[in-house]
């Protein structure tokens, strides 16, 4: 069985080492590559892909499971290598489950649908993406047909970034939070609007960068594991566990971009580099699923960056390096200011309250699409009307409305969208877990000290990578099953102090 588990990993290790030489060619392209390279690093990527893909679904690996499943069950549970032989007999099974051909044509038709949206999407023209996004409906509907057992045809869907995660997991505790968000929205709403004009006064580029970098390595980024470039989307990508990078953007006349961005990107980083060093080259060094990475980005970018005790260490600092800018400005401005809530349509500009909303809305309508009780054609009025009763707006046109995000346009319909809320509870279940063991992380907080937080996630979460599921890993960092109530609870002592409710 040893040797059959080392060939195994020799496998794996090949596929590693594939799939790692296209996050390379990725981050290459959204940094530092020339517009002529597009069509040939498409090429590339594609090449990279299907043989990285070809490699997995072998049935040489496939026997090897066979042969290991039952000695994986005789391990501990929680051994390496008894969780090794869990996760790759689950990533094989659902590799396999897809024919090449559903597999081509799915690629083929989101590549063109992508396309339509971009044109579609500043035309303000649903009218023309209306027939492409019924078929992605088709296809996704043919994707959860491909994976029987499942109770709601989203649970395939919700299963590739969310492993362990379900509709029934999921709709009742979306369906709470949003009964509890809403008149907390309005009781905002009534309130007088933070001054938050400071922010958008003119920041050079480089004091922006080094800000947010210097305060990314005091969290715990690993500059020695990783360092951060420019792009217009910021991300963090992992190549192995000694490089981890992350991305950001700089907007001149916008503060709070680069630095915000920064620190959640620095979150997904630090997870990364978290991962036990023995899992690399394994499908379990990464992250156990899209709403706990989340969960460490939002963590640190809102519950510690945008925390009072944050702002009272390192505004000065902040203020030393802005003295032009921010010389005028106080403490409680700053802070008051980047906490501002604001009813708006778009999701990735919304604040920490409002934004699970818009969240909450997209993960309903594509259960409700998928379940056939909504139609595509009838999607735009029913986003306006989910729009206007959950947050008090409604969109002017389709361009700011059903056509803001990708996902539906450039992917599947179900699954993408559930993971970002997901983490937004599990910041705060992490948090209040990290500060039942430590009730002295506040207090470091406000002395810009980081490293006994850093640390405990580091312990019940980072070092795990993907050992265990989504609700096998809450259990087992914060004791119990995944629950809104920390989160509730953080949202409203916070909110009501910022907004004096």
């Amino acid at each position: 069985m040893e040797a059959k588990l080392r060939q195994l990993k020799e496998h794996l290790a090949e596929i590693a080492d594939l799939e790692a030489a296209a996050s390379v060619l990725m981050w290459d392209q959204q940094t530092y590559m020339p517009n002529g390279g597009t069509a040939a690093r498409a090429q590339q990527l594609a090449t990279l892909g299907r043989i990285a893909h070809e490699k997995f679904v072998d049935p040489q690996i496939g026997a090897l499971i066979d042969v290991l499943q039952p000695y994986g069950d005789q391990l501990p549970y929680d051994a390496d290598d008894a969780a090794l032989i869990r996760i790759v007999a689950h990533d094989y099974q659902k590799a396999t489950r897809y024919p090449a051909d559903f597999i081509a044509t799915l690629y083929e038709h989101t590549a063109a649908s992508y396309a339509r949206w971009a044109q579609a999407r500043p035309d303000n023209d649903f009218a023309a993406v209306r027939d492409g996004l019924e078929r992605t409906l088709e296809f996704s509907r043919q994707y959860a047909a491909y994976s029987p057992g499942y109770a709601h045809i989203a649970d395939p869907l919700i299963d590739s970034a969310d492993y362990g995660m379900t509709v029934a997991i999921i709709r009742p505790l979306f369906a709470e939070l949003r009964a509890r968000l809403v008149p907390l929205v309005e009781a905002i709403a009534t309130q007088p609007d933070p001054d938050t004009s400071f922010l958008h006064r003119n920041y050079p580029r480089e004091p922006q960068l080094a800000l947010g970098l210097e305060i990314a390595q005091a969290f715990g980024y690993d500059l020695e594991r990783g360092r951060q470039d420019i792009t217009h989307h910021p991300f963090a990508t992992r190549f192995a566990n000694g490089d981890v990078r992350i991305t950001t953007r700089v907007q001149e006349n916008d503060l709070s971009d680069a630095l915000f961005s920064t620190l959640h990107e620095a979150g997904h980083a630090m997870y990364e580099q978290g991962v036990d060093a023995a899992l690399d080259g394994t499908p379990l060094a990464s992250g156990a699923s899209a709403g706990i990475h989340e969960s460490q980005s939002r963590l640190w970018e809102n519950l510690v960056g945008r925390s009072r005790g944050f702002c009272e260490y390192f505004y000065p600092r902040i203020q030393a390096i802005f003295p032009e800018q921010l010389g005028d400005v106080s403490l409680e401005a700053f802070y008051r200011a980047v906490n501002r809530v604001q009813r708006s349509l778009i999701r990735t500009d919304a604040d920490e309250v409002t934004y699970n909303l818009h969240v909450i809305i997209r993960f309903e309508l594509e259960l409700e699409l998928l379940e056939g009780t909504l139609t595509v054609r009838d999607l735009p009025e029913a986003w306006r009307a989910r729009y206007t009763s959950d947050l008090g707006i409604t969109p002017p046109d389709d361009r700011d409305g059903v056509l803001q995000d990708v996902h539906w346009f450039g992917g599947l319909i179900g699954g993408a969208f559930q993971g970002y809320t997901l983490g937004n509870i599990l910041s705060a279940q992490f948090y209040d877990a990290a500060m039942r063991s430590h009730p002295n992380i506040l207090a470091e907080i406000g002395q810009g000290r980081f490293t006994t937080l850093h640390g405990w996630l580091r312990e019940h979460i980072y070092r795990h990578g993907r050992k265990y599921t989504a609700p096998e890993l809450i259990r087992r960092a914060s004791g119990g099953d995944l629950t809104i109530e920390p989160y509730l609870a953080y949202l409203t002592h916070k909110y009501r102090d910022v907004y004096e409710l």
